[in-house]
């Protein structure tokens, strides 16, 4: 019952993740590909660059949902099973469940399997395992957003400040959960790679959120 239980919930994680929301809203609302513009990057942050703050805005909400919800199902299982009462069993079947969540949408199944980068969605999983270290990785990326105007400079950063923030002020005592902070910033630096070389190179676009360009 548990396997296929379980393999039903690794399913269900996976195509949460797949829903192309940017391809989608874009698609649906504006008659837009946002594959086909920008840096050609089915995400929220390209969808703020092709269609704007409130289209970005939309899409960076559901992504993160798709995250958050994908790593909250162990909830809906048999306690008795899942471990409810020993913490870091239950966590890692959080973890596992919401990683399956971001390589749906790294590589969706209902978009040719050409996703966004999986921040928003790793965010939505950093949401749901650890709160106050999420608060803390947010407000990095709009202090970082606001004082820059550069998304993916705020992405990295915010990466880099959950397992900072899980290791030495919250001193979470999983190991799996620093392991996966850990995991987070390879994959944003992985990621975020041409990023990183635009940035380096001041060719970066830049995202206003209040005023126009």
């Amino acid at each position: 019952m548990f396997s296929l239980q379980l393999v039903l919930f690794v399913v269900i994680a996976y195509v949460f993740g797949s829903i192309p929301t940017a391809v989608w809203f874009g698609q649906a609302f504006h008659g837009v590909d946002v594959r086909e513009y920008g840096s050609g990057n089915a995400g929220a942050t390209n969808t703020f660059r092709v269609l704007g703050a409130k289209a970005g805005s939309i899409v960076m909400v559901i992504d993160i949902l798709k995250g958050w919800t994908a790593t909250n199902l162990p909830h809906l299982m048999d306690s008795t099973i899942v471990g409810a009462s020993h913490m870091p069993r239950f966590i890692n079947l959080q973890l596992a469940l919401g990683v399956i969540a971001v390589i749906g949408h790294l590589f969706p199944l209902f978009a040719g399997f050409r996703g966004g980068k999986g921040v928003a969605t790793l965010f939505g999983m950093v949401l749901a395992i650890h709160t106050p270290a999420a608060l803390c990785c947010v407000t990095v990326f709009i202090i970082t957003l606001l004082l820059t105007h550069y998304v993916s400079l705020g992405s990295i950063l915010a990466g880099f400040t959950f397992p900072f923030s899980i290791a030495f002020i919250f001193k979470t005592p999983i190991p799996s959960v620093l392991i996966y902070g850990v995991a987070i910033c390879i994959l944003i630096l992985v990621t975020h790679q041409k990023n990183i070389e635009r940035l380096l190179k001041g060719h970066e676009s830049k995202i206003y959120l209040f005023r126009k360009k």
